[in-house]
């Protein structure tokens, strides 16, 4: 298997990154960007995101997901 081989079903991926217990208690949760690129691919994971109301961040190799659709402040 290569480095880019897909290893899930697109929609399969989706439903087990939000079905994490973070997701149901407002938590948060990250992905690296590479895994997501590889899986699903940013637009539709951002879609998804932006579906749910939460927020995305995308920090170092990392995107993070804020899973509540309350204000976020970034403080520094």
């Amino acid at each position: 298997m290569t480095e880019m081989t897909r290893i899930t079903a697109p929609d399969a991926w989706i439903d087990q990154v939000f079905a994490a217990k973070s997701v149901r208690t407002g938590g948060v949760i990250r992905r690296r960007i590479d895994w997501v690129d590889r899986e699903i691919g940013r637009a539709r994971f951002e879609e998804e995101v932006r579906k749910r109301g939460f927020h995305l961040i995308e920090t170092g190799w990392h995107l993070v997901i804020i899973c509540h659709p309350g204000a976020v402040r970034l403080l520094f």
